[in-house]
């Protein structure tokens, strides 16, 4: 074969839905044609798009494949969990490297590495988690900005003991991202605050997952995104991204900040769309301990959901990400059976991002260009992808999601493909479906199953972020 033609169908990009066809030669896409202006060739693979959308392939910047955490590790490898973002349409993940304290940094990076080379189905990054701020490691920032292609940082307000920094160790870092050019990304709640109230409740006796979101109040995200805000300030409108946002009183201080033009962004993630603290973390016994996440679910009493849909349509909430972290309840979210803060913390759903985000344009919540914009084009301007991932352009990586708006998908842990014993989504039916899955010109997911393996995905140097204001 000299190529692949997707013919027929409607793609959506950033400025909204066109009828085309898109050559792909090799890797790369060649050119998008109009409908049956392609030069004929016979020996080209051709799938028929017909009724059907053509959108870059998704771009997840927050997972956490193999994280140890809690005791235990997430149970998804890089290598099953690669595989179930693909079969979700997502084509590339930055995923997150690890310092702690007293660790050095580029040590932490050389694990990452070690744990995905080969094993990957998909294209790959890597973020950067400080646990310890301090000389070594901010000179370490300069040379992963440098040589590695890692441009964004992570900083804890939350884990005293783990990974948190306090607001002099946030500074500086912020100080060094300023005049290197990286994105500081903020887990922003008040964690010195949040153990207090876990010890209080423990104390009463309150030991069920309900707790675990009680304990973790709204006011303590806010408070922690605004001092984020107000740090980065201080250092010179350091960029800043709020990461896995969940209260509308969050929501606000970012959406302060950007309409006083500053360079502060904000995710969220599908689990604060469709899942609450009474429905999920309050199920009855121990079994809302699979939805126990930080930060955790909202209640929907409040005005959480709402809020978050409206700031993925205005874009003061900029991107999608799963924040995947999955543990199986049998084993492992059982370490907290009696001892809520004990439960390790987070969500599998690198595979249901881009389904749970497309029903919300079937209800209304978001157009079809503001969908492939949130789950792609900006996650890859954000983070220094762009424009070889999250956009159909010449000369962009041929990463290509074939979408049917026609199909339906039920979502469960008896299709799933995550190495996970339960799902969070178990029961949710999706008006659409992920038809066909291209990862740099080669077919992976198509109605006859899986035709990609672990070694495909390469590791990505990312540039500096192209959404600056």
């Amino acid at each position: 074969m000299t190529g692949l033609l997707i013919k027929g169908g409607t793609v959506i990009g950033p400025s909204g839905a066109t009828f085309a066809d898109v050559l792909v030669e090799g890797e790369t896409i060649a050119a998008l044609f109009a409908p049956g202006r392609a030069p004929e060739d016979t020996a080209r693979r051709e799938i028929d798009a017909t009724g059907k959308y053509v959108i870059p392939g998704g771009v997840d910047v927050h997972t956490h494949m193999q994280l140890p955490f809690g005791g235990t590790s997430a149970s998804d490898t890089f290598d099953t969990g690669t595989r179930a973002a693909a079969f979700g349409g997502t084509t590339t993940i930055v995923d997150f490297a690890v310092q702690r304290t007293g660790e050095v940094v580029a040590d932490g990076l050389a694990a990452w590495h070690a744990k995905a080379d080969g094993e990957c189905h998909i294209d790959y990054g890597f973020h950067m988690i400080l646990g310890g701020v301090d000389d070594a490691a901010l000179a370490a920032m300069d040379q992963l900005v440098e040589t590695e292609g890692i441009t964004s940082f992570k900083l804890f307000m939350a884990y005293p003991g783990v990974f948190y920094s306090d607001d002099g160790q946030i500074l500086r870092a912020m100080q060094r991202a300023r005049d290197n050019g990286a994105t500081i990304m903020m887990h922003a709640e008040n964690g010195i605050a949040i153990d207090v109230l876990i010890q209080q409740a423990l104390a009463r006796g309150e030991t069920d997952p309900i707790y675990h979101g009680l304990t973790r109040p709204p006011a303590l995200e806010a408070e922690a995104v605004h001092r984020a805000i107000r740090l980065a300030e201080v250092a010179r409108d350091c960029p800043l991204y709020i990461v896995h946002l969940s209260a509308s009183e969050a929501l606000e201080q970012v959406a302060a900040a950007r309409d006083a033009g500053r360079n502060v962004f904000a995710e969220t993630c599908p689990q604060y769309l469709y899942l609450t603290l009474e429905d999920q973390l309050g199920a009855p016994g121990f079994e809302g301990a699979k939805w126990v996440c930080s930060t955790p679910l909202r209640s929907k009493f409040e005005p959480h959901g709402r809020d978050l849909w409206r700031g993925l349509r205005t874009n003061d909430l900029a991107v999608v990400s799963t924040d995947h972290c999955p543990f199986c309840f049998k084993d492992q979210k059982e370490l907290g059976v009696g001892d809520f803060s004990k439960i390790p913390n987070g969500i599998g759903g690198v595979e249901h991002r881009m389904d749970l985000i497309y029903q919300g344009v079937v209800d209304g919540q978001l157009s079809l260009r503001r969908w492939v914009e949130t789950v792609a084009t900006t996650p890859a301007r954000m983070f220094g992808l762009y424009p070889r991932k999250g956009v159909l352009a010449p000369g962009s990586d041929a990463d290509i999601v074939v979408y049917d708006p026609a199909g339906h998908t039920t979502i469960g842990v008896e299709t799933h493909h995550m190495n996970m014993d339960h799902s969070a989504y178990e029961g949710t039916r999706i008006d659409g479906r992920v038809d066909t899955v291209i990862s740099r010109g080669s077919v992976i997911v198509d109605g006859a199953g899986y035709h990609g393996r672990k070694g495909h995905g390469r590791y990505l140097r990312r540039g500096l972020s192209q959404y600056l204001m």
